[in-house]
């Protein structure tokens, strides 16, 4: 695995290391591609999820924390100088075997630091039970992208405060707040900081490629999707139905629309699930003017498997939770 290197130690923000993860697919060697970045204070979240209902806006804008959204889908993340953000880019649209070699790696990599390192079933790395590190994952044509914190001493009170979980998904997971179910590697390991990240870079990778100033002029163009308030934003669809439910595998999603005359409008999804294709095309657009009953919804799909858009989810699960 190469590890990608910027010609320079300047900071950025985050979306433009975004922008750098989806042009390093187009300079992409036969081998991996990893890197590591930081940022200044920031909440990042997924690409479906709702911005009013994840961050809490009032307290970023107040203590000069700033907010992006991914494209990957997932749930939301605190970051900041004291937090390393992982990336990693591969030839592969299996989503199974690039996050089972990817958290692997990471794993091994801890292990060999002496810590009790392990990942569970959907997307976290954990020390002693407790999470260190959560990724998300999407696609660009033939590639596969994860990315993800690494907490290694990040402000917990800013972390707790820019971040509102439902309690909904706090209690499908057994545990009253955030902190509540994270660590540290500071509290793990004697090194610091910078000494980790050559460990890091030592252990997983074996070369480097170097970006120009040519390349950062093109990662800049495309960070500028990303810097769109109506991307950041999101939709904010009216509706006077909406469906939420935490299902085991697949994350906490809720679907809502608007329903007029017993018809289907505007429909949203949204959560914190992780997206494996374009939700807009394969799902919202089929159920868009469909009638809101479960025979016309389950005919509108009969050729769709929301297992390939969303991931794990049945068509089943979706129904369930639209016509509840």
């Amino acid at each position: 695995m190469k590890y990608l290197r910027l010609p320079d130690n300047e900071t950025h923000i985050l979306p433009f290391y975004l922008a750098m993860e989806e042009y390093a697919t187009r300079i992409l060697c036969p081998d991996d591609i990893f890197f590591m970045w930081q940022v200044n204070p920031t909440v990042i979240f997924g690409r479906n999820q709702v911005i009013q209902n994840e961050v809490n806006l009032d307290y970023c804008n107040a203590n000069g924390i700033e907010y992006y959204r991914r494209k990957s889908g997932g749930g939301c993340v605190f970051a900041d100088m004291n937090n390393i953000m992982f990336s990693y880019i591969t030839r592969s649209d299996n989503v199974t075997t690039t996050f089972e070699r990817y958290t692997g790696t990471v794993v091994d990599m801890l292990k060999k630091l002496g810590l009790n390192a392990s990942d569970n079933s959907r997307n976290d790395i954990m020390i002693d039970g407790l999470k260190v590190s959560g990724n998300a994952f999407y696609h660009i044509p033939g590639f596969s992208i994860v990315h993800g914190t690494m907490l290694f001493d990040t402000d917990m009170h800013h972390m707790s405060n820019a971040i509102t979980p439902s309690q909904h998904k706090l209690q499908s997971k057994g545990v009253k707040s955030v902190p509540s179910r994270i660590t540290t590697l500071s509290q793990h390991l004697s090194m610091d900081i910078t000494q980790f990240k050559a460990f890091v870079r030592d252990t997983m990778c074996d070369g480097e490629v170097m970006l120009n100033d040519s390349d950062i002029d093109n990662i800049h163009a495309i960070e500028q999707q990303y810097l769109k308030p109506e991307f950041i934003m999101g939709k904010n669809p009216r509706c006077n139905m909406s469906h939420t439910r935490h299902i085991d595998g697949v994350g906490q999603i809720t679907v809502e629309c608007e329903l007029v005359h017993n018809i289907i409008h505007n429909m949203n999804i949204s959560g914190d699930f992780f997206l494996l294709g374009d939700i807009d095309k394969s799902i919202i657009s089929v159920l868009n003017e469909s009638p809101y009953t479960r025979a016309s919804v389950e005919n509108a799909l009969k050729h769709i498997e929301v297992a390939d858009i969303i991931m794990n989810l049945t068509n089943k699960q979706f129904i369930d939770l639209l016509i509840n």
